[in-house]
């Protein structure tokens, strides 16, 4: 084995040199941040060889003005290709990379000594680890530390530009440098007034309309105060929250369980690149504190309490979660990102921002809590020119779980000029957008884009130990809060037979120049945040505004609802061993006056699969639920199947997917374990060791137990003797050491034998005076 390993490799070496370039190639985006480049920063140390460093190497676009054409096309009405969004899989045919350029960068990594973690040519990115000699041998650079000018800690960076030998240059590859830490876009109030030198309670006045603890805002009340219906749920969409920390889905328990309400909305956890979905409260925990996660999946929940699912996204570098929301199945077509950090080069992302667009993915960036955007105060991603950016009001509302009543600009919401000098886009520079009275730039972008509550009147929970009313603040709630109601505008959307809005800005922009305005928008039109006014119209303290009560029909292109129904599967993947059964449910929501019964069937069912229905049909008016039922014989081959669950009432029909993933059945045998593995017993004393064992497959049978080795002075029992069927227990093992027995070790082989099977395990035994 260890001769064809060799071999192997060489052949990789072999095929590598065909087609390795013999000039250095450099990457698209920058690494190495200004004060590297011009010397006011000097390397105190270089990073430790054997050090380990995970990165993610992001492959280019192909055609890139084909792709910023093809988004101008998409989100033109007059454009015969409006909103005719691509698949990831036709993303990836037409601007994604090749095959053979993806394995090529597989292949350079392996060679160069990484270890590949994870990555698809999707997502357009390869994840590997490996030690810094590697790093530093790759890409040829050297791995310094140095202090960071700001914070009391050290950082490292590349010294140079990182340079490759492949046949073509790589977009970038994050996680070179840890000089900016994400941030959450959250303030708690006693926090941020120590910090001023100011009494909490003089920050802001509590909230008084809030139907939460001490008249706090729950999230129920943003979607009464900015929807105020109850038709749209959310049902049939799927949205994602981008996080750097895992959570503690018991905190999003307790918050719903304190407010009395229930939520019904699957919530999974994703490690993105091998980061842990856990936060841990314990003192052994660390220092995980997971406030912002809890809100962030709380408010998106509030808003569309009947969302299909919500993912929340956990990574430790930007590229790897962005380009999991991207590949990811289902969908997110609409995401929150409540974090802030300083990227080297603020066009990193683009490719994927864009990417998001053009597939109808729609991502909301909270605009921050200090104030002016400026170099010191980063707003990033906020001020990116593919996202919207989301600042923040304080708002009123005519009382507990009641509609909008007033709402003023948030004194610390973020907003201003990019100040990485992001180049306007398009729907910034029309007529009656940008004017004196609202001070923005003609030449760069502005921010931020809509607006929604986030002043210290929210009720939140984290840590299992911290329920809060009116302390914590934020654009963090307003993101969520934006992501969750563009759900609502995709779930009408899809019940009108139309895609989803995706990425809003081209839209809400040349709508908001219009007569239109007032309708859609609550115009935010007093307040200052730092060197900026709410003004009508557009401003850089609250955008647009919040949602109005008619900008769902705006966005949709409804005056009044059709009669629909969507269909949804939960959950919608559903795991089955060969020779059981598996189980969904499947859900049937009406809107707009749909009043009739709602006929089930099922299509792409593999060989082997019995599907069924119970009921067979949803009564009129055509909301409720039926458990499908797959049915999964020996025979039926392993593998994934998506399986179309069709609903008709003779008229419209609607689809929902669900993936059935047939797994083997597991062999029928047992293990058998010793805790602990090693004893010490002095004669004429006894010692005890627990012996397991654990079935696996359709194993049934008694296990009996017997044991050999020990020696002669010693004595061995098992209570119980045997382990009853079907196999699974626990047995605990006495030694009684004889007066006479020999001094040292002895290795005890425990036998079980069931079922005409047979497993063995050791203890060492250790006799002593």
């Amino acid at each position: 084995m260890r001769r064809l390993g060799v071999l192997s490799l060489a052949l990789l070496a072999t095929l590598f040199v065909v087609t390795i370039n013999t000039h250095a190639q450099s990457t698209m985006t920058r690494h190495v941040r200004d004060l590297n480049r011009n010397g006011r920063l000097q390397a105190m140390g270089h990073l430790p060889l054997n050090h380990m460093m995970t990165l993610n190497i992001v492959l280019p676009l192909r055609d890139q003005a084909g792709l910023k054409n093809m988004l101008s096309e998409i989100y033109n009405p007059d454009s015969p290709s409006y909103r005719h969004f691509l698949t990831v899989p036709e993303f990836t045919a037409r601007f994604g990379p090749t095959q053979a350029e993806y394995d090529e960068v597989v292949l350079f990594a392996k060679m160069n000594g990484f270890t590949i973690i994870g990555g698809s040519r999707d997502g357009m990115d390869v994840q590997i680890k490996g030690p810094v000699s590697a790093v530093e041998a790759a890409f040829h650079v050297s791995m310094g530390t140095y202090k960071h000018p700001t914070e009391a800690r050290t950082f490292y960076s590349p010294d140079r530009e990182p340079t490759t030998y492949l046949p073509f240059k790589l977009w970038h590859i994050s996680g070179l440098d840890n000089f900016s830490l994400p941030h959450p876009m959250l303030v708690k109030r006693s926090a941020h007034a120590k910090a001023n030198g100011i009494e909490a309670e003089s920050v802001v006045s509590h909230a008084t309309t809030g139907s939460g603890p001490s008249t706090s805002f729950l999230s129920s009340d943003m979607r009464a105060a900015y929807y105020g219906g109850t038709d749209l749920t959310g049902a049939g969409q799927n949205l994602g929250v981008l996080e750097y920390f895992g959570t503690d889905l018991d905190d999003v328990n307790t918050y719903f369980n304190n407010a009395g309400q229930t939520n019904n909305v699957p919530i999974t956890l994703l490690s993105t690149d091998g980061t842990s979905t856990s936060c841990l409260h314990t003192p052994a925990g660390g220092n995980c504190d997971d406030t912002e996660q809890t809100l962030d999946i709380t408010q998106a929940i509030g808003m569309a309490p009947g969302l299909s699912s919500l993912v929340v996204y956990i990574g430790s570098t930007d590229t790897a979660i962005i380009s999991a929301m991207t590949t990811h199945d289902p969908l997110p077509t609409t995401i929150s990102c409540s974090w802030g950090w300083t990227p080297v080069d603020p066009d990193t992302l683009d490719p994927y921002f864009q990417k998001m667009a053009v597939q109808g993915q729609s991502f909301f960036a909270a605009s921050g809590d200090n104030s002016t955007w400026a170099s010191g105060n980063e707003p990033w991603p906020a001020d990116d020119a593919y996202v919207t950016s989301v600042g923040g009001t304080d708002l009123i509302t005519a009382g507990p779980a009641g509609p909008w009543q007033s709402e003023t600009a948030w004194v610390y919401s973020g907003g201003g000029i990019s100040p990485d000098a992001i180049a306007i886009p398009s729907w910034q520079q029309l007529p009656g957008v940008i004017n004196a009275n609202n001070g923005g730039s003609t030449t760069l972008r502005n921010g931020p884009d809509v607006s929604a509550n986030a002043d210290f009147t929210f009720y939140t929970c984290a840590n299992q130990t911290d329920c809060l009313a009116n302390q914590f603040g934020g654009t963090s709630f307003g993101a969520p809060i934006w992501a969750g109601y563009i759900a609502l505008v995709n779930q009408q959307l899809a019940n009108n037979g139309s895609s989803p809005i995706g990425f809003i800005n081209p839209t809400i922009y040349s709508q908001n120049v219009t007569s239109s305005y007032d309708p859609d928008f609550h115009d935010i039109t007093s307040g200052t945040s730092g060197s900026f006014s709410a003004v009508p119209g557009y401003d850089l303290v609250t955008g647009w505004g919040s949602p109005n009560t008619g900008l769902i029909n705006a966005l949709t292109g409804s005056t009044t609802q059709t009669p629909a129904f969507t269909l949804s599967g939960s959950p919608a993947a559903v795991s089955v061993t060969t020779g059981s059964n598996g189980a969904s449910t499947i859900t049937t929501t009406v809107s707009g006056g749909f009043n009739s019964t709602v006929a089930l069937a099922a299509s792409g069912v593999p060989a082997g699969v019995t599907v069924g229905f119970s009921p067979a049909s949803i009564a009129a008016p055509g909301s409720g639920t039926s458990t499908v039922t797959f049915a999964v014989s020996s025979t039926t081959a392993p593998g994934t199947y998506s399986i179309t669950i069709t609903g008709t009432d003779g008229n419209l029909t609607q689809t929902a997917t669900v993936s059935l993933i047939v797994t083997a059945t597991a062999p029928a045998r047992f293990n058998i374990s010793a805790s602990p593995t090693a004893i010490t017993v002095a004669r004429r004393a006894s010692g005890s060791a627990a012996i397991t064992t654990a079935v696996t497959g359709s194993f049934n049978s008694a296990i009996t137990l017997s044991a050999s080795g020990q020696g002669n002075a010693q004595t061995v029992t098992f209570s119980p003797s045997s382990i009853a069927a079907p196999g699974s227990g626990t047995s605990t093992m006495t030694v009684k050491v004889g007066r006479n027995a020999s001094i040292g070790n002895h290795t005890i082989t425990i036998k079980a034998t069931g079922g005409g099977k047979t497993q063995t395990a050791a203890v060492t035994l250790n006799v002593t005076r």
